[in-house]
Protein backbone atom coordinates (compact mmCIF):
# COMPACT_ATOMS: atom_id res chain seq x y z
CA UNK A 1 0.00 0.00 0.00
CA UNK A 2 2.81 2.34 0.79
CA UNK A 3 4.34 1.34 -1.98
CA UNK A 4 1.39 2.58 -4.08
CA UNK A 5 1.02 5.35 -2.56
CA UNK A 6 4.73 6.54 -3.12
CA UNK A 7 4.20 5.81 -6.70
CA UNK A 8 1.02 8.31 -7.06
CA UNK A 9 3.15 10.84 -5.83
CA UNK A 10 6.15 10.30 -7.50
CA UNK A 11 3.62 10.09 -11.04
CA UNK A 12 1.98 13.45 -9.92
CA UNK A 13 5.43 15.31 -9.77
CA UNK A 14 7.13 14.04 -12.63
CA UNK A 15 4.44 13.43 -15.04
CA UNK A 16 3.63 17.27 -15.47
CA UNK A 17 7.15 18.44 -15.52
CA UNK A 18 8.07 15.80 -18.36
CA UNK A 19 5.14 17.05 -20.50
CA UNK A 20 5.48 20.90 -19.87
CA UNK A 21 6.39 22.09 -22.86
CA UNK A 22 7.00 26.10 -21.40
CA UNK A 23 9.85 24.68 -20.48
CA UNK A 24 11.08 23.98 -24.00
CA UNK A 25 12.02 27.62 -25.11
CA UNK A 26 14.63 27.69 -21.90
CA UNK A 27 15.80 23.83 -22.94
CA UNK A 28 16.51 25.01 -26.87
CA UNK A 29 18.35 27.61 -25.90
CA UNK A 30 20.66 25.76 -23.07
CA UNK A 31 20.72 23.12 -25.67
CA UNK A 32 22.20 25.27 -28.23
CA UNK A 33 24.70 26.98 -25.78
CA UNK A 34 26.23 23.19 -24.37
CA UNK A 35 26.60 22.08 -27.61
CA UNK A 36 28.81 25.37 -28.71
CA UNK A 37 30.56 25.07 -25.70
CA UNK A 38 31.73 21.32 -26.15
CA UNK A 39 30.96 20.66 -29.91
CA UNK A 40 31.50 17.05 -31.61
CA UNK A 41 34.72 15.51 -31.32
CA UNK A 42 37.06 13.89 -28.55
CA UNK A 43 36.70 15.96 -26.31
CA UNK A 44 32.72 15.68 -26.15
CA UNK A 45 33.49 11.89 -26.27
CA UNK A 46 35.64 12.04 -23.32
CA UNK A 47 32.47 13.67 -21.68
CA UNK A 48 30.38 11.68 -22.64
CA UNK A 49 32.45 8.95 -20.91
CA UNK A 50 32.92 6.91 -24.41
CA UNK A 51 36.22 6.00 -23.59
CA UNK A 52 35.13 4.53 -19.73
CA UNK A 53 32.46 2.55 -21.80
CA UNK A 54 29.32 3.91 -19.91
CA UNK A 55 28.46 7.93 -18.42
CA UNK A 56 31.10 9.59 -15.93
CA UNK A 57 28.57 12.25 -14.89
CA UNK A 58 27.59 9.47 -12.00
CA UNK A 59 31.04 8.89 -11.10
CA UNK A 60 32.00 12.61 -10.68
CA UNK A 61 28.61 13.85 -8.68
CA UNK A 62 30.36 11.20 -6.03
CA UNK A 63 33.02 13.82 -4.79
CA UNK A 64 30.52 17.28 -4.42
CA UNK A 65 28.07 14.92 -2.49
CA UNK A 66 30.72 12.76 -0.21
CA UNK A 67 32.41 16.46 0.53
CA UNK A 68 29.15 18.07 1.48
CA UNK A 69 27.74 14.67 3.52
CA UNK A 70 31.18 14.90 4.97
CA UNK A 71 30.79 18.45 6.10
CA UNK A 72 27.16 17.98 7.17
CA UNK A 73 28.17 15.16 9.77
CA UNK A 74 31.34 17.50 10.72
CA UNK A 75 29.00 20.33 11.51
CA UNK A 76 27.49 18.35 14.34
CA UNK A 77 30.55 18.24 16.03
CA UNK A 78 32.69 20.89 17.89
CA UNK A 79 36.24 22.22 16.58
CA UNK A 80 35.59 20.94 13.22
CA UNK A 81 34.69 24.32 11.79
CA UNK A 82 38.22 24.64 9.46
CA UNK A 83 37.59 20.93 8.52
CA UNK A 84 33.50 21.65 7.27
CA UNK A 85 34.90 24.78 5.35
CA UNK A 86 37.20 23.23 3.08
CA UNK A 87 35.44 20.09 2.43
CA UNK A 88 32.44 22.69 1.34
CA UNK A 89 34.98 24.65 -0.86
CA UNK A 90 36.08 20.92 -2.50
CA UNK A 91 32.70 20.21 -3.01
CA UNK A 92 32.01 23.65 -4.88
CA UNK A 93 35.13 22.92 -6.69
CA UNK A 94 34.14 19.60 -7.76
CA UNK A 95 30.37 20.18 -9.19
CA UNK A 96 31.92 22.65 -12.15
CA UNK A 97 33.28 18.85 -13.78
CA UNK A 98 29.97 16.70 -12.46
CA UNK A 99 27.53 19.55 -14.29
CA UNK A 100 29.53 19.76 -17.71
CA UNK A 101 29.83 16.01 -17.68
CA UNK A 102 26.12 15.88 -17.07
CA UNK A 103 24.92 19.06 -19.60
CA UNK A 104 27.02 17.33 -22.42
CA UNK A 105 24.72 13.97 -21.41
CA UNK A 106 21.35 16.31 -21.25
CA UNK A 107 21.84 18.00 -24.24
CA UNK A 108 21.77 14.61 -26.75
CA UNK A 109 18.24 13.38 -24.59
CA UNK A 110 14.98 13.19 -25.85
CA UNK A 111 12.54 15.50 -24.91
CA UNK A 112 10.37 14.53 -21.82
CA UNK A 113 13.95 13.70 -20.30
CA UNK A 114 15.58 16.97 -21.27
CA UNK A 115 12.46 18.34 -19.22
CA UNK A 116 13.08 16.37 -16.28
CA UNK A 117 16.98 17.04 -17.03
CA UNK A 118 16.70 20.62 -16.41
CA UNK A 119 14.58 20.79 -13.39
CA UNK A 120 17.68 18.79 -11.71
CA UNK A 121 20.00 21.38 -13.17
CA UNK A 122 18.55 23.91 -11.48
CA UNK A 123 18.08 22.31 -8.22
CA UNK A 124 21.80 21.42 -8.27
CA UNK A 125 22.71 25.32 -9.54
CA UNK A 126 20.55 26.11 -6.10
CA UNK A 127 22.64 23.81 -4.23
CA UNK A 128 25.82 25.00 -5.71
CA UNK A 129 25.17 28.58 -4.64
CA UNK A 130 23.89 27.57 -1.49
CA UNK A 131 27.18 26.20 -0.63
CA UNK A 132 29.17 28.79 -2.08
CA UNK A 133 27.16 31.33 -0.23
CA UNK A 134 27.79 29.01 3.38
CA UNK A 135 31.62 28.54 2.19
CA UNK A 136 32.03 32.59 2.11
CA UNK A 137 29.98 32.96 5.03
CA UNK A 138 32.40 30.80 7.06
CA UNK A 139 35.77 32.68 5.72
CA UNK A 140 34.03 36.12 7.48
CA UNK A 141 34.06 33.77 10.54
CA UNK A 142 30.09 33.29 10.53
CA UNK A 143 29.98 29.67 11.18
CA UNK A 144 26.07 29.42 12.78
CA UNK A 145 25.08 31.20 9.03
CA UNK A 146 27.35 28.75 7.07
CA UNK A 147 25.87 25.75 8.81
CA UNK A 148 22.20 26.51 8.08
CA UNK A 149 23.11 27.64 3.85
CA UNK A 150 25.00 24.10 3.89
CA UNK A 151 22.14 22.24 5.38
CA UNK A 152 20.02 24.10 2.94
CA UNK A 153 21.95 23.12 0.17
CA UNK A 154 22.15 19.35 1.06
CA UNK A 155 18.81 19.70 1.52
CA UNK A 156 18.38 20.95 -2.25
CA UNK A 157 20.87 18.65 -3.19
CA UNK A 158 19.42 15.52 -2.20
CA UNK A 159 16.30 17.12 -4.12
CA UNK A 160 18.06 17.00 -7.43
CA UNK A 161 19.28 13.75 -6.82
CA UNK A 162 16.35 11.93 -6.59
CA UNK A 163 15.17 14.33 -9.80
CA UNK A 164 18.64 12.98 -11.34
CA UNK A 165 17.26 9.41 -10.28
CA UNK A 166 14.45 9.35 -11.82
CA UNK A 167 15.94 10.53 -15.22
CA UNK A 168 18.28 7.50 -15.03
CA UNK A 169 16.35 5.01 -13.97
CA UNK A 170 12.78 5.88 -14.96
CA UNK A 171 13.34 7.67 -18.18
CA UNK A 172 16.49 5.55 -18.82
CA UNK A 173 19.04 8.44 -19.28
CA UNK A 174 22.14 7.10 -19.81
CA UNK A 175 21.41 3.26 -19.38
CA UNK A 176 22.54 0.62 -22.38
CA UNK A 177 19.40 0.53 -24.46
CA UNK A 178 20.85 -2.78 -26.21
CA UNK A 179 21.92 -4.48 -23.29
CA UNK A 180 18.72 -6.70 -23.34
CA UNK A 181 19.77 -7.92 -26.70
CA UNK A 182 22.19 -11.23 -26.09
CA UNK A 183 19.33 -12.01 -23.47
CA UNK A 184 16.62 -12.02 -26.37
CA UNK A 185 17.82 -13.31 -29.33
CA UNK A 186 16.62 -16.70 -29.85
CA UNK A 187 19.56 -19.11 -28.87
CA UNK A 188 21.33 -21.05 -31.80
CA UNK A 189 22.00 -20.12 -35.75
CA UNK A 190 18.41 -18.16 -36.71
CA UNK A 191 17.49 -17.81 -40.53
CA UNK A 192 16.86 -14.23 -42.15
CA UNK A 193 16.98 -14.32 -45.58
CA UNK A 194 19.33 -15.01 -48.91
CA UNK A 195 22.17 -13.64 -49.59
CA UNK A 196 20.17 -11.45 -52.79
CA UNK A 197 18.32 -10.05 -50.03
CA UNK A 198 20.70 -7.86 -48.91
CA UNK A 199 22.27 -5.98 -51.52
CA UNK A 200 25.87 -4.70 -51.69
CA UNK A 201 27.14 -1.91 -49.67
CA UNK A 202 24.17 -1.37 -48.07
CA UNK A 203 22.40 -1.27 -44.52
CA UNK A 204 19.40 -3.41 -44.20
CA UNK A 205 16.91 -4.34 -41.92
CA UNK A 206 16.20 -7.29 -40.83
CA UNK A 207 14.79 -9.44 -37.29
CA UNK A 208 15.86 -12.13 -35.33
CA UNK A 209 12.45 -13.22 -33.32
CA UNK A 210 11.22 -9.76 -32.34
CA UNK A 211 14.44 -8.39 -32.44
CA UNK A 212 15.67 -6.06 -35.36
CA UNK A 213 18.97 -6.19 -36.55
CA UNK A 214 21.01 -4.20 -38.96
CA UNK A 215 22.96 -5.85 -42.12
CA UNK A 216 25.77 -4.51 -43.89
CA UNK A 217 27.02 -6.76 -46.91
CA UNK A 218 30.61 -5.71 -47.89
CA UNK A 219 31.28 -8.48 -50.94
CA UNK A 220 30.45 -11.90 -49.58
CA UNK A 221 31.02 -10.89 -45.92
CA UNK A 222 28.34 -9.40 -43.87
CA UNK A 223 28.35 -7.94 -40.47
CA UNK A 224 25.45 -7.79 -38.53
CA UNK A 225 24.62 -5.73 -35.12
CA UNK A 226 21.63 -4.31 -33.38
CA UNK A 227 19.41 -1.99 -35.27
CA UNK A 228 18.60 -0.22 -31.95
CA UNK A 229 20.90 2.23 -30.89
CA UNK A 230 22.46 1.65 -27.79
CA UNK A 231 22.20 5.10 -26.60
CA UNK A 232 17.81 5.60 -26.59
CA UNK A 233 17.05 2.93 -29.25
CA UNK A 234 17.23 4.84 -32.43
CA UNK A 235 17.22 2.93 -35.69
CA UNK A 236 20.43 2.43 -36.85
CA UNK A 237 19.19 0.76 -40.37
CA UNK A 238 17.82 4.60 -41.24
CA UNK A 239 21.24 6.32 -40.21
CA UNK A 240 23.67 6.89 -42.72
CA UNK A 241 26.88 4.87 -43.34
CA UNK A 242 30.14 6.76 -42.60
CA UNK A 243 34.11 6.10 -43.04
CA UNK A 244 35.98 6.33 -39.55
CA UNK A 245 39.31 8.25 -40.03
CA UNK A 246 40.81 4.76 -39.98
CA UNK A 247 39.23 3.96 -43.33
CA UNK A 248 36.29 1.15 -41.10
CA UNK A 249 32.74 1.19 -42.22
CA UNK A 250 30.47 2.75 -39.90
CA UNK A 251 26.67 3.41 -39.16
CA UNK A 252 25.90 7.24 -37.50
CA UNK A 253 22.35 7.00 -35.82
CA UNK A 254 20.03 9.30 -37.17
CA UNK A 255 18.42 10.48 -34.09
CA UNK A 256 21.98 12.25 -32.21
CA UNK A 257 24.82 10.95 -34.29
CA UNK A 258 26.24 8.36 -32.30
CA UNK A 259 28.35 6.02 -34.45
CA UNK A 260 28.81 2.47 -34.39
CA UNK A 261 31.71 0.28 -36.61
CA UNK A 262 29.69 -2.33 -38.47
CA UNK A 263 32.19 -4.67 -38.28
CA UNK A 264 32.82 -5.30 -34.14
CA UNK A 265 29.79 -2.49 -33.05
CA UNK A 266 32.74 -0.49 -31.09
CA UNK A 267 31.49 3.17 -30.67
CA UNK A 268 33.61 5.44 -32.73
CA UNK A 269 31.47 8.39 -31.56
CA UNK A 270 28.82 9.34 -28.95
CA UNK A 271 26.74 9.84 -27.52
CA UNK A 272 26.11 6.62 -26.83
CA UNK A 273 29.02 5.10 -24.58
CA UNK A 274 28.47 1.39 -24.76
CA UNK A 275 29.18 -0.55 -28.11
CA UNK A 276 26.16 -2.50 -30.47
CA UNK A 277 25.94 -6.00 -29.76
CA UNK A 278 26.47 -7.84 -33.14
CA UNK A 279 26.22 -11.41 -34.12
CA UNK A 280 28.10 -13.74 -36.38
CA UNK A 281 26.94 -14.55 -39.52
CA UNK A 282 27.45 -18.04 -41.90
CA UNK A 283 25.95 -18.61 -45.12
CA UNK A 284 24.44 -22.22 -45.00
CA UNK A 285 22.44 -23.74 -48.10
CA UNK A 286 22.12 -20.54 -49.47
CA UNK A 287 20.34 -19.42 -46.46
CA UNK A 288 21.97 -16.42 -44.41
CA UNK A 289 22.28 -17.43 -40.70
CA UNK A 290 22.88 -15.35 -37.61
CA UNK A 291 23.83 -15.67 -33.79
CA UNK A 292 24.93 -14.39 -30.37
CA UNK A 293 28.58 -15.21 -30.14
CA UNK A 294 28.97 -18.53 -27.85
CA UNK A 295 25.41 -19.10 -28.73
CA UNK A 296 24.78 -22.92 -28.82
Amino acid sequence: MLSASANRIVTKIFTPVENTTALDPLISGLQKAVRAIVPPGEVRDVLHGVPAGHPVHPVLVQIPLGTWTSAALLDLMPGTENASRRLIGVGVLAAAPAALTGATDWSELHEQQMRTGVVHWAANLVAVSLYAASYVQRRRGRDASGKVLSYLGLAVASAGGFIGGHLAYHQAAGVNHAEEVPHVIPTGWNAIGSLDDFPQGRVTRSAVGDVPILVFRDGERLSALSDRCSHLSGPLSDGDLVTDADGSACIECPWHGSTFALADGSVRRGPATAPQPTLQVRQAGGRVEVRMPNAG
